[in-house]
């Protein structure tokens, strides 16, 4: 049976009891989690479980699987403290989406170019592109477009689209619908504001860096 992902359900939730359900050496499974693993482009939480550091989360197929740190003494039917640094989260979910609005109106005005890549840090989010000449070209209609969104507080829906294939998506209702299975923000408002970076990666590839603004 697959952890029960609690991140999906609250991503603002910073604490939970959940059970071990095994134990292979520094690697401890749990019954259901608040502690996002990579995937999609967007790093893991960080934080401890029962107080022991994680130093890994990985996706194996719908289980996620925890390295801690090798001085744990946990066994599986183990009931545990789950705690992820809120700071980190709140930061990683603005900046993944902004990223998410910045692709989706580079999409829709631009004639949907390739997307090489993707990747959502505490500090910045990238986006990658196959794309001729600068891209910086397009960011005074890619920053008031997006600024219009984040300013009009906008709710964000995130459901299932099938829950037994855990696929989810997000929805602003007359700006997109997109799948994504990433933790995400309720309401557009609460990225504040953003500023864009061009970064050419190479011929014919071209980088858009997005940073919150202080």
């Amino acid at each position: 049976m697959a952890v029960e992902k609690i991140f999906w359900i609250d991503p603002y939730q910073t604490e939970l009891i959940a059970t071990v359900t095994s134990v292979n050496g520094s690697v401890v499974t749990l019954d259901k989690t608040i502690f996002y693993a990579f995937a999609g482009g967007q790093e893991s939480d960080k934080g401890v479980i029962h107080g022991f550091k994680v130093l890994k989360a990985e996706k194996d197929g719908k289980e996620i699987r925890y390295t801690v740190d090798e001085s744990h003494d946990l066994k599986a039917g183990d009931e545990v403290i789950v705690e992820i640094d809120w700071s980190r989260r709140d930061r990683l979910m603005r900046l993944h989406f902004a990223a998410e609005i910045i692709l989706e109106l580079v999409c829709q005005y631009f004639n949907r170019p390739e997307k090489l890549g993707a990747h959502i840090a505490e500090d910045k989010a990238r986006l990658d592109f196959a794309w001729e000449g600068s891209i910086s070209r397009t960011f005074p209609l890619l920053e008031q477009k997006a600024s219009e969104l984040i300013n009009a507080d906008l709710p964000v829906k995130s459901e299932f689209s099938d829950k037994d294939d855990e696929q989810r998506y997000w929805e602003i209702e007359g700006f997109g619908k997109v799948s994504c299975g990433g933790t995400h923000i309720r309401r557009t408002g609460e990225i504040g504001s953003i500023t864009l970076k061009r970064n050419n990666i190479g011929k014919g590839k071209e980088r858009i860096e997005i940073y919150l603004s202080p």
